[in-house]
């Protein structure tokens, strides 16, 4: 089985540990990121396994959901991303940036089963 590292991006640390022991049942490793800026620089480490699947918080200081996703597309990450958020509307801001949305609260169930899912997919290609 190849490795299956998610990493996940919260500011909520209480969210963060607590998703982070559902996403663990998948069996796969998880970073956490308690930022966007910390995101990318998972992202952009190259002493680190490849990040198969991301999932974030909509909203986040100092870099939102949004912002994280359009910077992680324009590095031709290519990987899911599924973005959680407790606002209806804010789907709308990610528009264009192929993502999966889910609104809050998202049974552990649920991501457990879309977080397999997704990871069992072949690893999607980097575009040139």
């Amino acid at each position: 089985m190849a490795h299956r590292q998610i990493l996940l991006v919260d500011d909520n640390p209480v969210q963060a540990a607590t998703r982070r022991i559902i996403l663990e049942r998948t069996g796969s490793t998880v970073q956490v990121a308690s930022s966007g800026i910390q995101a990318l620089d998972v992202l952009d480490a190259k002493d680190r396994p490849a990040v198969r699947l991301m999932i974030t918080d909509h909203l986040m200081p100092g870099m939102n959901g949004p912002e994280l996703v359009r910077s992680v597309r324009e590095r031709n990450v290519n990987i899911p991303i599924i973005v959680l958020s407790g606002l209806p509307d804010a789907e709308d801001q990610y528009e264009g940036l192929d993502v999966i949305f889910r609104l809050k609260p998202f049974h552990p169930e649920a991501l457990i089963s879309l977080a397999h899912d997704l990871l069992e997919e072949p690893p999607m290609q980097r575009t040139a």
